[in-house]
């Protein structure tokens, strides 16, 4: 009798281990074509939003705020501005007045980064702003929540403010202008960016010692300013996987 029983566990010993070894087997199949398929659209989309949301830090500062960046005048012709500095300070905390300032933090700013460019002619100088959110849903709650921007079309110019600071290089065409030269503002938004000008004119004037209908529209090039950084920025390229630096796939 009790030989038979142990013939009777050794069966079972030997078909619970060929019942393990095909769920093993099974197992290691569907974890190697896990590993080994290609990634999802989903899976490709989340890696790109990523990558994107990333920019402000592994893109170096040149390609953020190029040198040059083009711009259209009434009639079609296109002037080009110069980048006459980089903020090094990438703080959100100092980027912008306290009401500005507050919205930013309040959805989760990142950084805040920013560099200042004058037109052709070096009359008008237009400090860029790159605040850089967590993701799209929250750079567009705090787009809604920032104080609209200047007409650009407008016969005097006003006081600024609350808007972004402006920052002056020395030695530069934009040296004299301060917060209290801002005469124009802007606030658009680029995937998980939102970009802020601030604009004014090279000689530092305010606002208000300006009495006379300015010509034209010297501002409208601040919002063209703004597209040409934040295009690039918010572009979702297709991920390459294989780039281990750059794409977590």
């Amino acid at each position: 009798m009790l030989g038979l029983h142990a013939r009777q566990w050794m069966v079972v010993a030997i078909l619970l281990g060929v019942c393990f070894s095909a769920l093993s087997g099974g197992a290691l199949t569907v974890a190697w074509a896990a590993l080994t398929r290609p990634p999802t659209n989903a899976e490709l989309q989340r890696a790109a939003d990523a990558e994107v949301a990333r920019r402000w830090r592994t893109w170096p500062a040149g390609r953020i705020f190029p040198e040059r960046l083009a711009y259209a005048l009434p009639g079609g012709r296109t002037e080009y501005a110069a980048r006459v500095g980089v903020l090094p300070d990438t703080s959100c905390a100092g980027a912008a007045d306290d009401q500005v300032g507050e919205v930013l933090r309040r959805h989760g700013c990142r950084a805040a980064l920013r560099a200042t460019y004058t037109d052709q002619l070096q009359g008008v100088v237009v400090t860029v702003g790159v605040v850089a959110f967590p993701d799209a849903w929250k750079a567009d709650a705090a787009l809604k929540e920032m104080p609209p921007s200047s007409a650009p079309d407008a016969d005097r110019p006003v006081p600024v403010t609350p808007a972004l600071h402006a920052v002056a290089f020395p030695g530069t065409a934009s040296a004299r202008f301060t917060d209290a030269a801002r005469q124009q503002r802007f606030a658009g938004r680029a995937g998980p960016y939102v970009v802020l000008t601030a604009a004014g004119q090279a000689d530092g004037r305010p606002a208000a010692a300006v009495t006379k209908r300015r010509p034209g529209s010297p501002f409208a090039l601040a919002p063209q300013l703004a597209e040409e950084v934040a295009r690039p920025l918010a572009t979702r390229p297709l991920p390459d996987c294989a780039a281990k630096k750059e794409w977590q796939c």
